[in-house]
């Protein structure tokens, strides 16, 4: 009996000294399927870019990364339930600027703080944003579009991807100094934004190139002006708003891949060094420039000061042209 009772002790003493279940969990990450919330809809530039991520970095860390596409609010409603989750590195989060700086600049109670709230992983990179109409359009070029818009003010309708995008933003910086009235009707996503473009039932939209890079390819569609520095490779015969007298709506509309609060610190860096080794093969440096994105990597550290500085600089132009109010 008392060398059953001494066996006792020594396997009580053994599992004491066993790491706690959550370490041993965060060693072995990831044991499953990892959820990757895109706070928007299928089609457009941040479910563009998570899926390409997505499906390469299943490959590297052996388990799938299953997409699960959360529109809603500009990308706020994704972003609140990437906030929420367990810090665990089994939720994940396809977010960028609009759900991370401008929302938070649209309310004075704010949902969420972007750089309290979550934990900054990797600069997905992002396209600029392009003005475009249907084929069917009279509107040739911006002038044309000022010109158009003046004479029918406020009945021609754009559409963005939501209120609180980038996008919308971009295109209300630009009436603003064009002296033009146009109607803002919100998406929630470039993907539906297209349909009705291509359906000839939205009279203009400015949303990211990478979600009509192939129909304006395609000459369904008609591109006016873009916001990159400089004109297209892929796109010569479009202008920059630059070009057009518009310097301040030079722009790119960055995308990263976030997750909640207090994510260890050893599934960050993984998943940094990850997802820069991704960005920079060949096949996916050509698929991610014919869209005009220029992949930017940086540390977790330099994104986190990055989105501060993009707060810095979005905030106030947000709130002094009270966007969203239509």
């Amino acid at each position: 009996m008392r060398r059953v009772r001494a066996w006792w002790i020594l396997i009580a003493a053994a599992f004491i000294g066993l790491p706690p279940a959550a370490t041993v969990a965060a060693e072995a990450w990831p044991a499953h399927p990892i959820r990757l919330i895109v706070s928007f809809s299928p089609g457009g530039t941040t479910d563009t870019l998570a899926r390409l991520v997505a499906d390469k970095l299943g490959e590297s860390l052996h388990q799938p990364l299953l997409i699960d596409n959360r529109p809603g609010a500009g990308g706020v409603l994704g972003a609140q339930i990437g906030v929420r989750a367990a810090p665990d590195g089994y939720t994940l989060l396809a977010t960028g600027l609009g759900p991370l700086v401008i929302a938070t600049g649209l309310s004075p109670t704010p949902p969420y703080d972007a750089l309290r709230d979550f934990t900054h992983i990797a600069l997905l990179g992002g396209p600029p944003a392009v003005l475009v109409v249907p084929n069917e359009s009279p509107i040739r070029d911006l002038d044309g579009f000022i010109s158009y818009a003046r004479a029918q003010p406020a009945r021609l309708e754009y559409g963005s991807p939501g209120v609180g995008s980038q996008s919308q933003l971009l295109f209300e910086r630009f009436a603003a100094r064009a002296s033009i009235k146009v109607t803002h009707i919100p998406y929630k996503g470039a993907g539906q934004v297209t349909a009705d473009l291509l359906g000839n039932h939205l009279g203009a939209a400015c949303t990211t190139l990478t979600g009509l890079s192939e129909q304006i390819r395609a000459g369904v569609i008609r591109a006016i002006a873009v916001s990159s520095t400089q004109r297209l490779n892929d796109f010569p015969g479009v202008p920059t708003f630059a070009e057009e007298g518009y310097s301040e709506l030079t722009s790119t509309l960055w995308f990263s891949l976030a997750g909640p609060a207090r994510l260890p610190r050893e599934i960050v860096e993984r998943l940094n060094a990850e997802v820069v080794r991704i960005l920079r093969q060949p096949d996916v440096v050509e698929r991610l420039r014919r869209d005009g994105i220029d992949p930017a990597p940086l540390k977790p550290v330099g994104l986190t000061d990055f989105v501060r500085t993009e707060s810095a600089r979005w905030t106030p132009i947000v709130r002094s042209m009270r966007l969203g109010a239509d």
